[in-house]
């Protein structure tokens, strides 16, 4: 059953309430590994940690940033569809 059946039309989904958390995740991945090629590579682990820092959020904000760019089209604005020549 769906949202829609239900009449819960504004709730949103199990998959839409996760999606931060996967972004968050991947993100974290994402510093994770760049923090510890640093450490590894320097042994600075004061370094290692300004590079999870800065690499995770520049990282997470170009996820978003996709992830908005990304969206479906049944997720654009009605009447967004008017503007085409073909009507489709």
């Amino acid at each position: 059953m769906t949202n829609a059946e239900r009449g819960n039309a504004d709730t949103p989904t199990r998959r839409d309430r996760m999606r931060p958390l996967e972004l968050l995740g991947l993100a974290g991945a994402i510093g994770v590994f760049a923090g510890l090629v640093v450490g590894l590579a320097t042994r600075e682990w004061i370094l290692a940690a300004i590079f999870f820092g800065a690499i995770f959020i520049v990282s997470l904000v170009v996820l978003a940033m996709l992830s908005l760019a990304a969206s479906s089209p049944d997720e654009t604005l009605p009447g967004a569809d008017e503007d085409r020549p073909d009507g489709h």
